[in-house]
């Protein structure tokens, strides 16, 4: 609300109102755009919160992935002897936690975003939107991090980057468009019940084995099964990970564009439920 005045020396009021988005569509790519500052200071305050008053800091983005390769590769590549696509097992599961990580640390974190920062949603206006696409692109610092140990793990194991190693952005951002649909689907669920924030660990969980973690996805014959497994956007990541970087199995093509499909629909869908419920989001957070 401001005063305006005219040539005339009148002045008049002008009330400017801010209004709901109704309806199913309204994601207002113009308006994230001009936040985009907001988003940049959430995401930098994500990174310097994930690790504040932790005796090893940004080591941790590091020592999780690789705790997880050690405990993977006693139990499924010494005990269990799953085949590992002749990679040495520590490289293989180390290649595949990282995108994993990613993902899991990305959708977790969106789930409960705007639980944790229902201060600023009661008190200024902005576009939710904004919280959990900064939490879910915060993590792509960690990977960075995990990345350069997987470098130096292949080389200590004598292995080179393939010449398709141009494609890991790709696979990445298909890594975060799965995340992100995820995320904005829990986050808004996670208002109105608060059951998905105890619910969201064993289905990331059960996705973990769902996707060719701790296993390859060359184990999954057949262009049906492979069409079925490809419904699932992560196991088109992991696999596509390891085949870009280290060479492992063919590339993922069998079940690629499934994946991609189903992480398109997911991201779409996801956004049009969460601006369909944001209107609600401060009367009930």
């Amino acid at each position: 609300m401001s005063l305006v005045e005219n040539q005339r020396g009148d002045t008049s009021l002008t009330v400017t109102t801010l209004r709901p988005s109704r309806g199913w569509l309204g994601v207002n790519l113009g308006e994230l755009w001009r936040y985009r500052e907001l988003i940049y200071f959430l995401i930098w305050r994500d990174v310097k919160v994930r690790y504040k008053q932790t005796l090893l800091g940004a080591a941790w983005a590091i020592l999780k992935p690789f705790f997880s390769m050690v405990i993977f590769s006693v139990i499924f590549g010494t005990l269990a002897k799953i085949p590992t696509d002749e990679v040495p097992p520590p490289l293989f599961y180390y290649a595949g936690l990282l995108p994993w990580v990613f993902f899991q640390d990305g959708i977790s974190k969106a789930s409960t975003s705007l639980v944790t920062g229902r201060n600023l949603i009661t008190k200024v206006y902005f576009p939710r939107l904004a919280i959990p696409i900064s939490s879910v692109i915060a993590g792509l610092v960690d990977f960075l991090l995990a990345f350069i140990v997987l470098i130096g793990m292949m080389v200590y194991y004598g292995y080179r980057p393939t010449t398709a190693v141009w494609t890991l952005p790709l696979f990445m951002l298909l890594a975060l468009i799965t995340s992100l649909g995820g995320g904005l689907w829990l986050a808004a669920l996670n208002v109105a019940y608060r059951d998905i924030g105890y619910v969201t660990p064993f289905l990331v969980q059960a996705w973990l084995y769902a996707s060719p973690v701790v296993y390859s996805a060359t184990l999954i014959t057949g262009d049906y099964w492979q069409l079925i497994y490809g419904l699932n956007p992560m196991a088109g990541v992991v696999q596509g990970f390891r085949w870009a970087i280290l060479g492992v199995g063919q590339p993922p093509s069998g079940f690629l564009i499934a994946s991609v499909a189903v992480a398109l629909s997911l991201l779409i869908s996801g956004a049009l439920y969460f601006r369909r419920m944001e209107r609600t989001f401060a009367d009930v957070v």
